[in-house]
């Protein structure tokens, strides 16, 4: 069992533990991915100090092997706190946390990680509950799969977006803008299939209100100075 925590164990806390395995991700998409989901999960979750989203950062999964480690390109917990001490995280250990990512996001390039495989074994070994695989090079197959685990093994979820019933919400793929980017980014989504916007599309749609308001009193002869 990979989480036979013992308090008398003397084991490697997140600071004498590395964020990450210092290998390189393929490409930026690989971060930018998980940090659109990331932004609008701070959004949508604002008043809320019970979760942490994870980008590139190393999972400390085994108290027997304390080294050893697994980079996912995004997770999630939920039942941990925010922030630790006023301060950031620099890995997460699962012996300190006591929580096991609810979700693992692994974004796909042509370099193949073991994303169908050993990943995906590990995963569920470590009881991950929801893991995410976006593969944006398939052109036939899809390339969005949600697996949720049940009795040790991952079953495929259907549907998209797909319904994340623990976390009360959905994700799914959609052509937008990032950054200035224009591509499919995955997003979050409501009980009835409706996207979460990011925190730039919330502003840009405010000021769209805001300027039809003030194209609809011009017009009925409203003077702004004098509001």
């Amino acid at each position: 069992m990979l989480l036979n925590y013992n308090p008398h164990d003397c084991l490697p806390s997140a600071e004498d533990l590395p964020d990450c395995d210092d290998t390189p991700v393929d490409n930026e998409i690989h971060i930018l991915v998980p940090q659109v989901l990331q932004i609008i999960l701070a959004t949508l979750w604002a008043d809320r100090m019970d979760w942490y989203f994870g980008i590139n950062m190393g999972i400390y999964y085994d108290p027997e092997n304390p080294t050893d480690v697994i980079v996912p390109d995004g997770f999630l917990s939920v039942g941990v706190p925010r922030i630790i001490d006023s301060d950031l995280r620099l890995s997460y250990v699962l012996w300190d946390e006591l929580v096991i990512p609810t979700m693992v996001l692994e974004v796909v390039s042509q370099t193949r990680r073991g994303e169908y495989t050993q990943k995906k074994e590990d995963y569920a070994k470590m009881g991950v509950l929801y893991y995410v695989i976006y593969n944006p090079l398939r052109k036939r197959k899809p390339r969005l799969e949600v697996y949720q685990l049940n009795n040790g093994e991952y079953e495929l979820l259907g549907g998209e977006p797909v319904w994340l019933a623990e976390i009360n919400l959905g994700i799914g793929r959609e052509k937008g803008v990032y950054q200035g980017i224009e591509r499919e980014w995955l997003y979050w989504y409501n009980r009835e299939g409706k996207r979460y916007l990011t925190p730039q599309e919330e502003a840009k749609k405010a000021q769209e209100r805001a300027k039809l308001l003030e194209e609809r009193l011009r017009s009925l002869g409203v003077d702004l100075n004098d509001i």
